[in-house]
């Protein structure tokens, strides 16, 4: 199969079938504001780290390394921490070896949104991705992407896929927003089998719980969550705004004049 940012075939590695991820070029890929996934990501090579923000070509190249070597770390990770994901066998030379998911029948398992199900079913599997999106963020990650295309169904249960564009819940300033968005992604999916979901708010409450490092793996979560009614104060922020505006005026000032 080919999609935005890879291609993934099947391949025989001893007695056993597995998936091999093939990451395309940059300029083949079709993965959308990619920038925004990478901000908060740590690169412990100082060179490195400069060739990126040179945007040199080796910089570009290596900057291909990082968004691929994301979803292998990723995959371990989340392992580790209890979300059902493909268990990664190694990365080389830019190629992926993992689990082949399958089926009840040892066929390649579908995603998501090439099947139906009860709304009993929905329910259910919804739960179970929650819980996955609730450990992941946990662990101190958020997908980016999760849709029905980005998880499969085998003959347990959902498992999720895809994840180059995982970004950090703390170091990433989109991470509230993509939670959100993986959440009701997902949520509209099951919410066609089971209209019930569609008023649930788990991403709310998630991040409410994340701020305030009350987290935990085996929190049993509601989907319910009670918005605030208190009005923005206009006047205080403004305020604020017009005095950094002061204080960058008097800083570039005293550069100006020695």
């Amino acid at each position: 199969m080919s999609g935005k940012e890879a291609q993934v075939f099947l391949v025989r590695c001893g007695e056993e079938t597995r998936c091999a991820k093939v990451y395309k070029d940059v300029a083949k890929r079709s993965f959308k504001n990619a920038v925004q996934y990478q901000e908060g990501r740590k690169i412990r090579n100082s060179r490195r780290q400069r060739a990126i923000e040179k945007r040199s070509k080796f910089g570009r190249d290596q900057q291909e390394v990082v968004w691929q070597q994301t979803e292998v770390d990723a995959l371990y990770k989340l392992a580790e921490a209890g979300v059902r994901v493909p268990k990664a066998y190694g990365f080389f030379d830019g190629v992926l070896l993992m689990e082949l998911i399958t089926d009840g029948e040892g066929g390649v398992a579908p995603r998501l949104n090439d099947i139906t199900m009860s709304a009993e079913q929905a329910i259910k599997d919804h739960a179970t991705v929650m819980t996955y999106v609730l450990r992941m963020l946990c662990a101190g990650l958020v997908h980016g992407d999760l849709s029905e295309f980005n998880v499969l169904q085998d003959e347990t249960g959902p498992v999720i896929i895809d994840f180059p564009q995982v970004v950090s819940a703390s170091g990433n300033n989109n991470a509230k927003d993509m939670l959100l968005r993986d959440v009701r992604n997902i949520t509209q999916y099951y919410a066609q089998y089971a209209p019930e979901l569609a008023n649930s708010h788990y991403a709310e409450e998630m991040w409410e719980l994340h701020e305030k490092s009350e987290l935990d793996p085996d929190l049993k979560l509601t989907g319910k969550f009670k918005f605030s009614t208190k009005s923005a104060d206009v006047d205080s922020i403004l305020h604020m705004i017009d005095i950094a505006y002061e204080e960058e005026l008097d800083r570039r000032n005293r550069e100006e004049n020695g």
